[in-house]
């Protein structure tokens, strides 16, 4: 696959951070490219403050603030800090905005790069921000399927600066289980769905999830995890919610699952992950006589555009923002007392690791055929 520029932009900073100046001429031999496009690409940095230039060879900024570009703000911590999310919209957007938000607190700048869910890019894009001068990382790996973590995340357990896993939970006793996270409950948003359901007089309700992100994972543990503390039986299969743009036969199939789920009167609610899947969902049904609320109860999960369907949907809110916000708080505090120590004689003196768990809320409006939550 052809490298991306960003990609060789990291590479480029990392190269010039270790040497701390180079030639362009060498520049251009270490990337493998023509003297023309690291010209450009030297030009390019430069005029976002990440290098400096000085008669055909490039420097290191003097100072992490001249790094990213901008000073700090009088009065504030200096600190520059690093985000890695999956993605700048859906979900992530508000995780973003909480982060920007606790560092503009904090008197520190925010530098972003985004890994577009793949994996593979996650350890080239963290040490692009080092390499922009990051002194702390806050980091949503952009894992999807059950095995990403194994597979491309043990490199975090070696990062030479602090950092704080955002909206994911690694492995019970894995390398990354030591490291400080914050994360949304889905199981205690999954319940909250379950529980209202069931306080509106329905039996257990039918789930109709994806299986390509860990929130769809963990909803769907969720999912299990809430019926065997309330008592209930599964009232069928797990539905896989495939979106209708990516697969429409898929999409269509899952839809007449449901359908035939309810025209049998064992199914009268669902829960349904995520809010655009949810969304397409309503509309296919009620183009086959299945009717939101009437027929079937409906709470979607995410809502982040659930409050704008026709039948504007119930839907878990997971703190999203609130993750953001307290994930950076968390690692402010962790680069004010330095990082943690892997010597347990060093340990005893420092202060603990956190795990900090969010709860979700559930909004709710039409589709779930009630006023209020019970």
């Amino acid at each position: 696959m052809r490298e991306s520029a960003d990609e060789r932009h990291d590479r480029l900073l990392e190269f010039v951070r270790e040497q701390g100046s180079a030639r362009v001429s060498d520049l251009a031999a270490q990337l493998g490219v023509s003297p023309v496009t690291v010209r450009r690409d030297v030009e390019t940095l430069a005029e976002r403050g990440l290098l400096d230039r000085v008669h055909g060879s490039v420097s290191w900024p003097q100072s992490a603030a001249a790094a990213v570009g901008t000073a700090a703000p009088p009065g504030g911590s200096g600190l520059v800090l690093g985000l890695l999310v999956p993605s700048a919209t859906y979900y992530f957007a508000e995780v973003i905005r909480g982060a920007h938000d606790a560092a503009a607190q904090a008197g520190a700048r925010l530098i972003l790069r985004i890994s577009d869910y793949r994996p593979k890019e996650d350890k080239a894009r963290a040490q692009g921000l080092l390499a922009a001068g990051a002194e702390g990382l806050l980091i949503a790996p952009g894992w999807q399927a059950a095995g990403d973590q194994a597979a491309y995340g043990d490199w975090m357990s070696g990062l030479p600066v602090p950092a704080v896993l955002l909206e994911r939970q690694p492995a019970l006793g894995s390398p990354l289980d030591d490291m400080d996270r914050v994360c949304s409950d889905h199981g205690h948003g999954v319940l909250l769905a379950v529980r209202h359901l069931i306080g509106l007089g329905h039996g257990a309700p039918l789930l109709v999830a994806r299986t390509d992100s860990p929130t769809a994972l963990a909803v769907r543990t969720g999912y299990d995890e809430a019926l065997s503390a309330l008592g209930l039986e599964q009232p069928h299969p797990v539905i896989d919610s495939v979106p209708a743009e990516l697969d429409r036969s898929r999409f269509e199939d899952a839809v007449r699952t449901v359908q035939a789920a309810v025209a049998t009167g064992d199914v009268t609610a669902a829960l349904v992950h995520n809010d655009v899947d949810a969304i397409h969902l309503v509309q296919r049904l009620a183009e086959l006589g299945v009717r939101v609320p009437e027929d079937l109860a409906l709470v979607a999960y995410d809502d982040e555009v659930a409050a704008l369907a026709d039948t504007p949907l119930t839907a878990v809110a997971p703190p999203k923002r609130q993750v953001g916000l307290y994930g950076t708080r968390m690692l402010v505090e962790r680069l004010s007392t330095g990082p943690r120590s892997r010597t347990p004689e060093r340990q005893e003196q420092e202060e603990p690791g956190q795990h900090m768990a969010l709860l979700p809320r559930l909004h709710v409006r039409i589709s779930c055929g009630a006023a209020a939550p019970r």
